[in-house]
């Protein structure tokens, strides 16, 4: 089975480094108290949509690392010793 190289170690790269971004920010989600004040409520709340995003950002790079990592799969090289074809054009 022929597999592009290059693809697929770039699509193993953005798994890889999808995965850690999630795992570090589903660690370090921020948490509330009891006993807050109204900025300290919008902080944590402005903390904790900046985290979503992040790991929707994550996400979406596991996604994209995914999909290379099936292309490359499909990917064929050009060869470099063959000639290419030539149109012949009809004499008329």
């Amino acid at each position: 089975m022929l597999v592009d190289k290059k693809i697929l170690a770039g699509g193993i790269a953005l798994v890889v480094v999808g995965t850690i971004i999630m795992i570090n920010l589903n660690a370090a989600m921020p948490t509330g108290q009891s006993g807050m004040t109204e900025e300290e409520i919008i902080d944590l709340m402005t903390k904790q949509q900046e985290n979503q995003d992040m790991t929707a950002f994550a996400g979406i790079l596991i996604g994209v690392g995914f999909m290379l990592i099936l292309i490359s799969f499909g990917a064929r090289r050009k060869r470099k010793g063959s000639p290419e074809k030539e149109e012949k054009k009809p004499i008329t």
